[in-house]
């Protein structure tokens, strides 16, 4: 039976993605994925579709295709981690997927940190929502990845309105790449901040913060 792979990429840089991952994506004939993903592999003899919001003509085209050509899902971060791996287990069984996992961008930036992160909650607030105060409150350690709503600048201006205080926030944009920027600083001046790109954003407790 042929397999679908789906692979984690990793925070972002093809440093970080697992050797294994690279031989099966040589092997491949098809790579999916989304447009940052896939620009690392446009001179590549692979095949490229791009995933947009019609999810459902990806997975008829797989189902077409699986039988003939080699195909491979390149996901960002963690294959575990609020991916599409939910998404393709809904119309595929276990036994027609090969999941190799990658390096999620929170464990990326908790290394950078040299921050342990056992005790941490760990969520995603790129497209949903969740209660973030009431799990600042029972929490000394937060880790969240955002988007352009949900963006560091808004999750420091909510703190702020909700009187959260001895909090610091630490932000990871563009992680793994040359433009990587990590800010260490309070909801006040963090809130003050715009135009943040996709971003990982710790809070932790902290009882005196001098910046």
């Amino acid at each position: 039976m042929s397999k679908i792979y789906v692979l984690g990429m990793g925070p972002g840089h093809m440093d970080y993605v697992f050797p294994i991952t690279s031989k099966i994506i040589e092997e491949s004939d098809v790579l999916i994925g989304g447009k940052r993903i896939l620009a690392d592999f446009k001179d590549g003899k692979q095949e490229l579709i791009y995933i947009d919001s019609k999810l459902s003509k990806i997975i008829e085209y797989i189902k077409d295709n699986k039988n003939k050509k080699k195909i491979s899902l390149l996901l960002s971060g963690d294959t575990g981690f609020y991916s599409m791996l939910n998404y393709l287990k809904k119309h595929f069984e276990d036994r027609e997927i090969e999941v190799i996992p990658g390096i999620s961008s929170y464990q990326y930036l908790m290394g950078r940190l040299k921050k342990s992160w056992h005790n941490s909650f760990v969520g995603s607030v790129h497209g949903r929502e969740l209660d973030i105060i009431n799990i600042v409150k029972k929490y000394d350690s937060v880790i969240l990845l955002t988007d352009n709503n949900n963006s560091p600048s808004r999750i420091a201006d909510l703190l702020i309105k909700s009187e959260i205080k001895n909090k610091r926030i630490i932000i990871g944009e563009n992680l793994s790449y040359e433009n990587e920027r990590i800010i260490i600083d309070t909801p006040e001046r963090i809130a003050k901040i715009k135009n943040f790109s996709m971003s990982v954003v710790v809070i932790e407790s902290y009882e005196r913060l001098e910046l």
